[in-house]
């Protein structure tokens, strides 16, 4: 029955093959059950409740993944969409956490109508290459400074606004070599090399006396907290507008990127070179945002380490499924999370930047209509300490340049509008 549902030998995979590829990519994305919670902990959110949130989120949005889609494709809270709610909404705006979770919610909503109707693709190919990666990439250098500065190793400097922290003190040495240790591992194609790196490191800590030892299994944490905390209140106002659009794009990007990247390894495009049954696999991610916000997480999306598990021999939604049990099963070590300290999630935060970052190298550098914007919106990011800044900038300067230049007809009217949306908002909301 699994075999006909799944159809694994006609995609020329087995049921052991779905099982050890379900496995393989589990452990290479769970380092976000632990580094998750603590990101949104400093929104004010309780760590335990968003602990089960995001077990929870990534189960069900995985299961409708395998079983709807049967796409071997996991998906949970996503990396930089995490930072963008914490440091850019909740503290850079001084937004209740309460009211981005409506956000992340409607944006989810919004996602459902792109994937149902057959405006899609238009949305997805009328934003420029060059955009799409710079946001990624932009992402990837925030997350490398919010990793940086939580354990002390870039810090506050009043003359020249940020400095190089003690890189003698504890926190910052175990850092240093967790970092090591995460891309060493990763080098050597380690299975789950970011939590064994964080593991090890959560180990050496107690040893050293800097982190107190817990247990590591327990009944799971309230969700109570965070369960159907969305508030409606502020929804009207412009600047929850921008940031619903904003959660928006880097999902739909995010997702419609790993989708592609993933199928083109597990062989599921079709001869022009499109995702067989994308418009179910894009329902499945946007329902896992909404479930997300509904519990008590930022947005969910597909997860590009799903990779791991294709070349592990995954094809089809059996390897979705094993993850999402897998999910469940980690209910029970909340104790787990909260022993993981800062000096184990920054370096995963800094080396998950670093790999995003990589995608600036596919911008086109011989134009410079296009590797300026994408220039503008990455390094924007970081320097604002706003995602939402940084992707406003982008579309503004792209639009500028490419007029400029005399090359009107490259510049989409949706990109057109939007630039001069996000110009109204610098000028009339930002001023």
């Amino acid at each position: 029955m699994i075999e006909k549902y799944f159809a694994i030998s006609d995609r020329g995979s087995t049921i052991r093959k779905e099982v050890v590829a379900g496995f393989t990519t589990f452990l290479a994305m769970s380092y976000i059950i632990f580094v998750n919670p603590d990101i949104l902990a400093n929104a004010g959110m309780d760590p335990g409740s968003v602990f089960v949130a995001t077990c929870l989120s990534a189960a069900i949005g995985t299961l409708i993944m395998g079983l709807y889609a049967n796409f071997p494709i996991a998906i949970a809270p996503g990396m930089g969409l995490n930072a963008f709610f914490t440091y850019g909404v909740v503290l850079g705006m001084g937004i209740p956490w309460q009211a981005a979770l409506m956000a992340v919610f409607l944006s989810g909503v919004l996602f459902v109508i792109i994937s149902v109707l057959p405006i899609r693709e238009w949305v997805i190919n009328s934003i420029p290459l060059e955009l799409k990666l710079s946001i990624s990439a932009g992402i990837g250098l925030f997350l490398i400074m919010i990793g940086l500065t939580s354990v002390g190793i870039v810090v506050d400097n009043p003359a020249t606004l940020v400095g190089l922290g003690d890189l003698s003190a504890t926190p910052a040495l175990l850092a240093i070599f967790c970092f090591i240790l995460i891309v060493v591992l990763e080098a050597r194609n380690v299975p789950g090399g970011i939590l064994l790196g964080m593991l090890t490191i959560t180990i050496a800590g107690v040893l050293l006396g800097v982190s107190e030892p817990s247990a590591i299994v327990s009944a799971p944490p309230s969700i109570e907290p965070t369960l159907f905390a969305l508030d409606w209140t502020q929804m009207l106002e412009i600047g929850l507008v921008v940031i619903v659009i904003s959660f928006l794009f880097v999902d739909l990007f995010d997702t419609a990127g790993t989708l592609v990247a993933v199928a083109h390894r597990a062989g599921l495009l079709d001869q022009k070179g499109h995702v067989i049954g994308l418009r179910k696999a894009l329902l499945a991610d946007s329902t896992a945002t909404m479930v997300g916000a509904v519990v008590g997480t930022s947005s969910a999306t597909s997860y590009v380490e799903s990779i791991a598990g294709v070349k592990a021999g995954g094809r089809t939604g059996l390897t979705a499924v094993v993850v999402a049990g897998l999910f469940l099963c980690a209910l029970f070590f909340a104790p787990l999370a909260g022993a993981i300290q800062t000096y184990a999630t920054g370096p995963a935060l800094v080396f998950v930047g670093c790999v995003m970052v990589g995608g600036l190298a596919s911008v086109d550098w011989d134009d410079m209509t296009a590797f300026v914007p994408a220039v503008i919106t990455a390094v924007a990011m970081p320097l604002t300490y706003s995602i939402a800044t940084g992707i406003g900038l982008g579309f503004v300067a792209y639009a500028a340049l490419k007029l400029g230049a005399g090359k009107w007809k490259q510049l989409s009217p949706s990109v057109a509008v939007l630039a001069i949306l996000f110009l109204l908002k610098f000028i009339f909301l930002d001023g």
